[in-house]
């Protein structure tokens, strides 16, 4: 399976993110399920939610060492914009 590459990470409100692929999709991902997983509670900030940065090849999305997001996991759990 060929998974696209991340392109763009913008956030949209405190929870959701607009992701855009190579492949020109894009997608919106909200992360409320993932903070009640301990790696994922200091997202609760917003400022710190805010500072997303896609990581160097597109391959995952990073705020932190610790705390990322795979483009497979964005790619297959994101919805898709028309």
């Amino acid at each position: 399976m060929n998974i696209p590459r991340i392109k763009t990470a913008k956030t949209i409100n405190d929870h959701t993110l607009l992701i855009e692929f190579d492949n020109k999709h894009k997608k919106m991902y909200d992360i409320t399920p993932l903070l009640k997983k301990d790696m994922f509670t200091p997202l609760k900030n917003p400022a710190l939610f805010k500072a997303v940065q896609v990581e160097n090849g597109g391959f995952a999305i990073v705020w932190t060492d610790s705390i990322d997001i795979s483009e497979f996991e964005l790619w297959s759990n994101g919805q898709a914009m028309p």
